[in-house]
C-alpha cells in the first residue's frame, strides 16, 4: 500500500533507514547526477527526512550537497553511541558524517548531518561501502577493480589493505557478519570472491566464476543463517549460496526477477525475507527457504525508472507486521522518485 512519495534534487541512487534506537524515524536518501558537457561532472546530495508512515508523513530535515554518490551506510546498530553515516562518491572519497539531534522523551528530533572526515581513497571512484559488525573497519569498492580495508579509530581513517580484487569494476562488498575477518567482493568480471583478512595481504579464501552470466551486483549475508550469503547479478537472478559449497548455489536453478538485482536487503526481523531492487522491473519481495527455490510473495511497480535503492524500516510497525505490514522505502534513478510503502500483511506470517 503506498504510504507517501517525493522528488529529490538529482537521480536517486540509494537510501537507508537508520538502524539505531530511537533513530528508526530517520532515512537518508542519496544522488548522483552526471552533468555532460566539455567538462563533465558528477554533483549529488544527502536528503536526511523523518518519516511517520502511520500518518503519512515524509519530512525533509536537512540536505548535504556532495558530489556524485554511489553508496550510503548507516553504522551498524548497537555499535556506536551517536549514528554515523558513510558515503562513498565518484570523486574517490570516503567521507563520514554524525547524526547530530536533540530529543525529547527518548525520541530524536530533527537533526542534521556534521562531516567529521573525508579521504581521497583513491583516483578510482568509490563504488560501494560496507561496515564490519563492529564499525571499525569499513571496505570500500573501487572502479578498478581495487578493494580497500579502512580502519576507523576516533572517526579517523587508517587504509590498512587495499588490493587488486577482480579485473573490473568491484560493485560490491560485503563483511561475514558472523566471520567479521572474511569479506566477499563481487564485480563486472561475474565472479564471486572471499578474502582472508588475517592475512596481508588478504588471501583468497575462495572464487567462483562460473555461475554469474554478468556483473555480480551486490552480496548480503543472511542475518539469521551463519553458512547462506544471497548474491544479485545483471543476470537477473538472485541466487542463494551455502558458502560450505560454494561451488555452486543452494538453489541451482536460482530465481529469475526479471531485471538486473542491484540491492538486496533482508528483513530487520523475519529470516529469510529479502527484499529486491530490480532496475528495469521494479521492486520484489522474496521469501528464501535454504534449500527450497526462492519464491517471489510481492512486487511493486510504481516506479517509471531505473530501481536501485530499497531498504526496510525498523521499529514498532517492524514488529507488529503481523497487523500492519512492513514499512519499506524505495528509489528510482532517472525519475528522481523516492516511495514510502508498506507490504501486504499477510506476506510473512
Amino acid at each position: 500500500m503506498d504510504v507517501t512519495h517525493c522528488y529529490l534534487e538529482g537521480n536517486a541512487d540509494a537510501v537507508e533507514f537508520c538502524p539505531h534506537d530511537s533513530y528508526y524515524h530517520v532515512l537518508a536518501a542519496s544522488t548522483y547526477t552526471l552533468q555532460e558537457g566539455d567538462q563533465p561532472s558528477r554533483s549529488g546530495s544527502i536528503s536526511l527526512f523523518n518519516v511517520d508512515a502511520e500518518l503519512g508523513r515524509l519530512e525533509l530535515g536537512h540536505r548535504v550537497d556532495t558530489a556524485g554518490i554511489f553508496d550510503i551506510k548507516w553504522s551498524p546498530a548497537r555499535s556506536t553511541v551517536c549514528p554515523s553515516l558513510a558515503q562513498a562518491d565518484a570523486d574517490g572519497y570516503l567521507r563520514l558524517y554524525s547524526l547530530e539531534s536533540g530529543s525529547s522523551g527518548g525520541e530524536a528530533l530533527e537533526g542534521s548531518l556534521i562531516e567529521i572526515n573525508a579521504e581521497k581513497i583513491s583516483s578510482s571512484m568509490c563504488l560501494f561501502l560496507d561496515w564490519n559488525p563492529s564499525a571499525t573497519c569499513i571496505s570500500v569498492g573501487l572502479s578498478d577493480g581495487s578493494i580497500s580495508i579502512i580502519s576507523l579509530r576516533e572517526s579517523q581513517f587508517d587504509i590498512c589493505q587495499e588490493w587488486k580484487a577482480h579485473e573490473f569494476e568491484l560493485w560490491t562488498t560485503s563483511f561475514d557478519i558472523h566471520q567479521p575477518q572474511l569479506v566477499y567482493t563481487g564485480s563486472d568480471d561475474c565472479k564471486l570472491s572471499c578474502w582472508d583478512l588475517r592475512d596481508s595481504p588478504s588471501k583468497l579464501v575462495f572464487q567462483n566464476s562460473k555461475v554469474h552470466k554478468m556483473g555480480v551486483c551486490c552480496i548480503a549475508k543472511s542475518p539469521s543463517d551463519p553458512n547462506l550469503v544471497h548474491t544479485g547479478s545483471y543476470d537477473e537472478h538472485l541466487r542463494v549460496w551455502d558458502v560450505r559449497s560454494i561451488v555452486k548455489p543452494v538453489s541451482e536453478t536460482s530465481i529469475c526477477l526479471g531485471g538486473g538485482v542491484w540491492r538486496i536487503k533482508h528483513h530487520p526481523s523475519v529470516p529469510g525475507l529479502v527484499l529486491a531492487a530490480c532496475m528495469h522491473n521494479g521492486f520484489a519481495v522474496v521469501k528464501t527457504r535454504g534449500e527450497e527455490p526462492p519464491e517471489v510473495i510481492e512486487t511493486y511497480s510504481k516506479h517509471e525508472s531505473l530501481a536501485y535503492g530499497a531498504d526496510w524500516q525498523r521499529g514498532d510497525l517492524c514488529r507488529k507486521y503481523q497487523n500492519k505490514g512492513s514499512v519499506v522505502v524505495t528509489c528510482s534513478f532517472y525519475d528522481r522518485l523516492l516511495r514510502i510503502w508498506t507490504t501486504q500483511s499477510n506476506l510473512v506470517a
